[in-house]
């Protein structure tokens, strides 16, 4: 294995047990000690790959970004890939709702990651436009007259009032089966585009296009961003 190779594999293995600590914290906060000792690394060779603890945060919640949209990329049919994406939230809610928090945190907090958040928000862009296609699809299969966009934000919350309520220690107490639960929060986002049935037999969605292109006219500013 070629030493690039190498630096690339460890830094994977750095980001992979980061992401576990943070999980088992639940505080939404590690330190570099320990994340070196279960390692079993020097804390000066972590500075090799992260500049310092915030970047570390932020390469996590790329890596998580990127997996989602590996995921969004199957293409079979668009019912499934609805499914798929409610699932993402509520199949491992406190991964979820913790690094919303921790980006919520860098964003507003933070200097000196403009570069790394265009990363990010390039990535999300582009699972966005999945997401957007794989949404528009399945309404036109049902023949809904409820828009993309409303579609979108419905599925959005409903994943993250779903994730918060299963990961609520308080309310997990009166949940019963958490299977269920999300048997149920699926179908509900499945169903409500029957909800709205479109009069005639071609629909047709005003704002999809609309919304590709803001998300077309960001990346390119993105792209001509200098950091």
């Amino acid at each position: 294995m070629s030493r690039q190779h190498q630096f690339k594999a460890r830094e994977e293995n750095i980001l992979a047990m980061a992401e576990q600590l943070l999980l088992e914290s639940g505080d939404g906060d590690i330190t570099l000690d320990s994340l070196a000792d279960q390692l079993d690394l020097a804390k000066g060779t972590l500075y090799k790959h992260f500049s310092s603890k915030d970047e570390l945060y932020l390469r996590i919640i790329i890596r998580y970004e990127e997996q989602l949209f590996e995921i969004n990329r199957i293409d079979d049919c668009p019912s499934a890939g609805v499914a798929r994406m409610i699932f993402q939230q509520l199949f491992n809610p406190q991964k979820a709702m913790l690094l919303n928090q921790i980006e919520e945190r860098l964003a507003a907090s933070v200097t000196g990651l403009n570069r790394l958040f265009g990363e990010l928000y390039d990535i999300r862009r582009q699972r966005m436009k999945r997401l957007i296609d794989i949404i528009s699809a399945y309404l036109k299969d049902e023949h809904s007259n409820l828009s993309t966009r409303d579609y979108l934000s419905s599925i959005w919350a409903i994943g993250q009032g779903g994730a918060g309520l299963l990961n609520s220690s308080f309310y997990q107490r009166y949940l019963g089966r958490r299977d269920t639960l999300r048997y149920a929060f699926v179908q509900q986002v499945l169903e409500l585009p029957s909800h709205y049935p479109a009069d005639d037999e071609e629909v047709m969605d005003e704002d999809m296009q609309e919304l590709v292109e803001q998300i077309d006219t960001e990346s390119e500013e993105h792209r001509n961003t200098n950091y």
